[in-house]
C-alpha cells in the first residue's frame, strides 16, 4: 500500500474525524476538502480543490479503502474509510495505533514526544513510553507500518515516519517539512501548546459543521 500525498491526507482526515467528530462522520466532499485544507494540525498545509479531493476519493475507492454512504432523505453523498477496523479490512488495529498512524499521515515524521502531545483528542497516552511501545509494535508487524528515522544532528530524539504513503520515498530527494521547535523542558509550555492546537482544531471542526449544514439547505 503506497498512497499519494492527497490520498494519505484524505485517509488521515477520515480517521481523525471518525474519532473527534463522530456526529459529522462520514464526511461530505465539501467537509472532507475543508478537513484536508485545515491550517492547524496539518503539515504541510494543503490547498486542495473539491476536484482534487474527489480524484483522491475515486482512486481510494478503486483500492477499496473508502466507500460512499448516503443517508435517508439526503442528497449529499458522504464518504467513510475502509482503511482499518472494518469488516472489509484485513488491518485491525488498537485505538493507540490508529491514533499514531493518523497523526503521521496528517503531520509527517514526528518524535514520540510530539505524538504524545498531539494525540490528546485521538487517544490518551499516559506517557511517552506508551507511545514508543505502540510505535515498536507498528514497526515490528509482518508488513511494518512505521519506521524510525536516523536521529538528525543536534536533535535529542529520532522521528518516526509512516510507511503507508510515498512520504518515505521523498526523504532522499527533498527535505521533509520540519515541525516547529517545541520546548522540551517546560511542562506548562507543552500543555499550553497542546491547548492551543486543540482550540484551533475545534474552530476548524465548527467551520466544517457549518459547511455541512449549508450543503443540506
Amino acid at each position: 500500500m503506497k498512497l499519494t500525498s492527497h490520498e494519505a491526507r484524505v485517509i488521515g482526515c477520515l480517521l481523525e474525524k471518525e474519532k473527534t467528530t463522530p456526529e459529522q462522520y462520514p464526511l461530505s466532499l465539501n467537509g472532507l476538502t475543508l478537513a484536508c485544507n485545515q491550517k492547524s494540525s496539518r503539515e504541510p498545509v494543503m490547498n486542495l480543490s473539491e476536484s482534487d479531493t474527489q480524484a483522491a476519493l475515486d482512486s481510494l475507492a478503486k483500492k477499496r479503502l473508502v466507500a460512499e454512504q448516503s443517508g435517508f432523505g439526503s442528497r449529499v453523498v458522504k464518504y467513510k474509510h475502509r482503511f482499518c477496523n472494518t469488516e472489509f479490512s484485513d488491518l485491525q488495529l488498537s485505538e493507540d495505533k490508529v491514533a499514531i498512524l493518523c497523526l503521521l499521515l496528517l503531520r509527517g515524521p514526528q518524535t514520540a514526544g510530539e505524538l504524545r502531545t498531539r494525540s490528546n483528542r485521538l487517544h490518551g497516552f499516559s506517557d511517552v513510553a506508551q507511545v514508543e511501545q505502540a510505535l515498536d509494535s507498528l514497526a515490528q508487524m509482518e508488513s511494518p507500518l512505521v519506521r524510525q528515522l536516523p536521529r538528525e544532528p543536534g536533535k535529542r530524539e529520532s522521528r518516526f515516519i509512516e510507511l503507508i504513503s510515498e512520504a518515505e520515498a521523498h526523504l532522499d530527494t527533498q527535505q521533509v517539512p520540519q515541525s516547529a521547535p517545541r520546548p522540551t523542558s517546560s511542562q506548562p509550555n507543552n500543555e499550553l501548546t497542546s491547548r492551543v492546537e486543540q482550540l484551533e482544531q475545534e474552530v476548524a471542526e465548527l467551520k466544517q459543521q457549518v459547511a455541512d449544514l449549508l450543503s443540506k439547505i
